[in-house]
């Protein structure tokens, strides 16, 4: 007796479909160019998701940057006088802190300052 396989290629078609939702053409409709389309979104994602983590690393860095200049220290400087006194705080926090605590972030700033006008 042959095999068929009607039902369970139509579930695997159904699911690859599904995931090309809204896409536009035949992109959506003809099972060969949805799995192309899909497969392609899915180099795409893993790529970016990769992305992401420089994106945002480079957008701490820019934040930084621009409160560090407000209270005249360069952003180079300011770093490199964190990592002689040894503070521990990464640009993720430093620039929330620069976001959402002025205060608390001109302090950091004052720490380090005396470091930064010797140079």
């Amino acid at each position: 007796m042959r095999v068929k396989r009607g039902t369970v290629r139509h579930h695997r078609h159904k699911k690859i479909r599904s995931l090309a939702k809204g896409y536009r053409g035949m992109r959506r409709t003809s099972f060969r160019k949805v799995n192309e389309a899909v497969m392609k979104a899915g180099q795409h994602a893993y790529i970016d998701r990769r992305k992401k983590k420089r994106t945002f690393r480079a957008l701490w860095i820019i934040r930084l940057n621009a409160a560090v200049r407000e209270r005249g220290v360069p952003y180079s400087r300011f770093i490199k006088a964190l990592k002689d006194k040894n503070v521990e705080l990464n640009r993720k926090a430093l620039s929330e802190i620069a976001i959402h605590e002025p205060q608390v972030f001109a302090k950091v700033v004052d720490a380090v300052a005396p470091a930064v006008a010797q140079k």
